[in-house]
């Protein structure tokens, strides 16, 4: 079962998820950040309520939207990495489709990690004792990651990249599994999909709770030159492309494909 410092994430994730689903059943204002990236008053309530009930903890926090004003801590060995609203593309098209991340980072590892879907319900969180579905009676079902064929990718319905064809054709993809947010890692981790090479710029808040979650279940989240995709690097805070996948061979070999489906491209 999960411990302690993983409940009190799982609490902070369904905190955020009150005022997320307040804003969206109602109008709501959109206003650009200095990227010129979508945000909603949603983002910051939920970033709020998160940051209220994580900091008795002490741990410094790398969180989307103080990033965004500004605000980025020493952050050292141990710290949570925050997004109270991944997926905001999606929270504007009203399908549901994105969720709340939350994320402990030890040694520039995710250990722990939690994805709340506010719209459905649907949670998953992942640690030291495996990963896990939270269903409706609240019950902890374990999840695992299902590396056979037939493959499976995840693509983004947001997003895209042409080099994507290429890998799918390589790798004998059948069946294209479209998500938005951090969703996509779930559906690796309990086995529903096999792939999700990423072409395309996300931040260090997409990816941590997804991974944790993901290699939990026992799979793998690697980038180009085949390390572990890691966190706290500083500096834009943008992740390299990466590929997760149901398990660390699928990982090796679907690098591999990407490498080659970029330099084709």
């Amino acid at each position: 079962m999960p411990d302690k410092l993983l409940d009190l994430m799982l609490a902070a994730a369904r905190a955020a998820a009150a005022p997320i689903m307040d804003i969206y059943l109602d109008e709501f204002d959109i206003y650009e950040k200095a990227d010129g990236s979508p945000v909603t008053l949603a983002d910051q309530r939920a970033e709020t309520a998160i940051l209220k009930l994580l900091a008795p903890t002490g741990l410094p926090f790398l969180a989307e939207e103080s990033v965004a004003a500004g605000h980025v801590p020493e952050l050292g060995d141990r710290f949570f990495c925050i997004d109270p609203l991944d997926g905001t593309k999606e929270f504007l098209k009203r399908n549901g489709e994105f969720t709340v991340n939350i994320a402990l980072i030890e040694g520039g590892r995710p250990t722990r990690g939690v994805i709340l879907a506010p719209a459905s319900g649907a949670t998953y969180l992942g640690g030291p004792d495996g990963a896990f579905e939270i269903n409706y009676r609240n019950e902890f079902l374990p999840i695992r990651t299902n590396p056979n064929p037939p493959m499976r990718v995840v693509a983004s319905r947001s997003h895209g990249h042409d080099a994507l064809k290429g890998f799918c054709d390589a790798l004998v993809v059948t069946e294209d599994v479209s998500v938005g947010s951090s969703l996509k890692f779930c559906l690796l981790a309990k086995g529903e999909a096999q792939l999700y090479p990423r072409f395309t710029p996300t931040c260090e808040w997409d990816t941590a709770a997804g991974q944790a979650i993901l290699e939990a279940a026992g799979g793998a989240v690697v980038i180009l030159d085949g390390r572990p995709l890691t966190y706290g690097r500083g500096g834009d805070h943008l992740n390299p492309f990466f590929m997760a996948a149901a398990s660390p061979e699928l990982a090796a070999k679907g690098v591999s494909e990407m490498q080659k489906a970029l330099s084709a491209g």
